[in-house]
Order: structure tokens, then sequence, then C-alpha cells
């Protein structure tokens, strides 16, 4: 048996004992991490430098690019060192850093992900009123309602997992520091603050949840009663990326944390949070860009230079 105080570093889950398996975790991982900093970096650098993107869909795009190259940034590395070297441990110090930076940006895209359904229904829905609803300094107190609705969330959560007695040792069943597995060491009825903290930030994101659902059924309506097909695929192109990454990062999330006990095994637990983690913020430049002729357009000629 042993405390928190005592404890002074984690043992994460190793994705591989043999040693060959543990290099290509490394190369698999470097090479998702190199595309994500390429991917969200073009997007970044494009908005930022086309004037003609200075709009809010591609401000609130550009934000969530920032908050993608964070989370993956703040588990992957860390990730690819230890399979690297073939070791498994984080300090107690670097673990707490490693969940609060996780669930900031997280939450804060989340709530980001919220906000553009909204922009996609002024946009479609209220085109006449979208330059008042979204003017520049409503959409800069709208993405800073996001990122410090994610800082107080994770402070909140994280201050107070780390709070809580540790008396069941140091093994985490999973490759970076998560809240479910770190409340699995914890003493009995200690980590009942931490799961009531937890049902009330459920029913947050479930609020957000139809929130966007709601703000989609506006939409569908809307756009199917735009005369001429062009104009509805026009339309809905410009809101099909949002929903594929909505999507994205809702059912791999919701299916890594609510997946029933029987079907539970550590390689399977593995597989789904590297699906929720790491993936979305690789793929997420991908799904934007495919459709988005004017953004292929803007990086087009900032990679030419005319």
């Amino acid at each position: 048996m042993t405390n928190s105080s005592s404890i002074t570093q984690f043992l994460l889950l190793a994705f591989a004992d043999r040693r060959e398996l543990q290099l290509l975790h490394f190369w698999l991982f470097l090479g998702i991490y190199l595309a994500a900093l390429l991917g969200n970096g073009l997007i970044i650098t494009t908005i930022a430098c086309d004037h003609h993107l200075h709009t809010p869909m591609y401000f609130f795009l550009l934000n969530l690019s920032l908050l993608d190259l964070g989370s993956i940034s703040t588990i992957v590395p860390k990730s690819m060192a230890n399979s690297l070297w073939d070791i498994r441990a984080i300090s107690y110090s670097e673990c707490a850093a490693q969940l609060f930076l996780f669930l900031f940006f997280i939450a804060a895209e989340y709530f980001l992900l919220t906000i553009m359904s909204y922009d996609r229904y002024v946009a479609i829905c209220k085109p006449l009123h979208y330059g008042t609803l979204l003017g520049s300094r409503a959409c800069v107190h709208m993405a800073a309602a996001a990122w410090g609705t994610g800082f107080f969330y994770s402070v909140l959560h994280t201050a107070n997992t780390f709070s809580l007695p540790l008396c069941q040792g140091n093994v985490l069943d999973q490759f970076f520091c998560e809240i479910p597995q770190i409340l699995k060491l914890s003493c009995s009825h200690s980590y009942l603050r931490e799961v009531g903290l937890i049902v009330v930030s459920a029913c947050l994101f479930f609020a957000c949840f139809v929130f966007i659902v709601v703000t989609y059924v506006q939409i569908f309506r809307a756009v199917l009663r735009i005369p001429s097909e062009q104009g509805r695929h026009k339309a809905f192109s410009t809101c099909l990326p949002h929903l594929v990454v909505v999507s994205l990062f809702l059912s791999t999330a919701a299916f890594s944390h609510l997946k029933p006990p029987s079907i539970s095994s550590p390689s399977l637990d593995l597989v789904v949070s590297v699906l929720y983690s790491v993936v979305p913020p690789a793929v997420n430049p991908l799904i934007y860009s495919m459709r988005n002729q004017e953004l292929k357009d803007s990086l087009r000629k900032i990679m030419t230079g005319s």
C-alpha cells in the first residue's frame, strides 16, 4: 500500500514488449505526428497569411488547428520517447502536467466545435445577419470563451484528481495519463468527489451535443428549402467538414469511455484511445482541406509564391 505523497512516478502502458514492435510504434507515431504538424501548420500559415480567409469560419478553423497541435503534442512525443528508449516511467509532475494540458486542449476543442456549428447555422439560416452576429469582436470573444472554459475545466479536474490519495500502486493501464486510470489507483470511496465532477461535466458536454444536433437540424431544413441543386450542394459542402470532424471526435471519445466492460481488453482499449486522442488531430486538416477549394487555392498561392 502506498499513498500519493510517496509516489514519485507512474508506469504507463507499453504498446509492445518486443523491441521490433516498440520501434514500429515509434515510427508509426512519428509519421502521424509529423502529418499533424504539417497539416495543421499549413492551415494556420495559410489562414494567417491570406487576408481573403480572414472570415469567422477560417478564424475558428485556425483556432481548431492550434488546439489539435496542442493536444497531440501533449501525449505523442512522450509515448514515442518511451518506445524508443524502452521505458515506461513518467514522473508525478509530468503526469499532472500532461493530464492538465490534454484536458485543456480537448475540452476547448469540443467547445470550439460547438461554436463552429453556430457559425455554420448563422451562415446558412441567417446569412443577412452573418456580419452582425459574427463580427470580429464577437468571434474573438467566442474563441476566448472556448479556450477559457477549457482551461477552467482542466484546472478543476486536474486539481481534484491529484488531490485524491492514491494507494493502489502506480501502474496506469493507458499510454498517457488519463483521469479514469488514475481514479483506479485511488483509495476506496475517496474518488466519489471526482466521479461527481465527471457527471456534471458529462451533463455540460451533453448540452453542447444537443446544441450541435439542433443547429444541424435547422441547417438541413434550410438547405432543403434552397431551390437549386447547385445551391444546396454548395451550402452543404461548407458544413460537411465540420460535421465529419464532430462525428469523428464524439464517436471515438464516446466509444472509448462508454463501451461495455464485456468487450473491454487492454489491446482494444489501447487502439480506441489512439483513435480518439491521436488520429483526429492528424486527419482534421485533411478533412477540412479536401472539399474546401478556397483553402486549397490559397495554399497553392502560398506554396508557389504567386
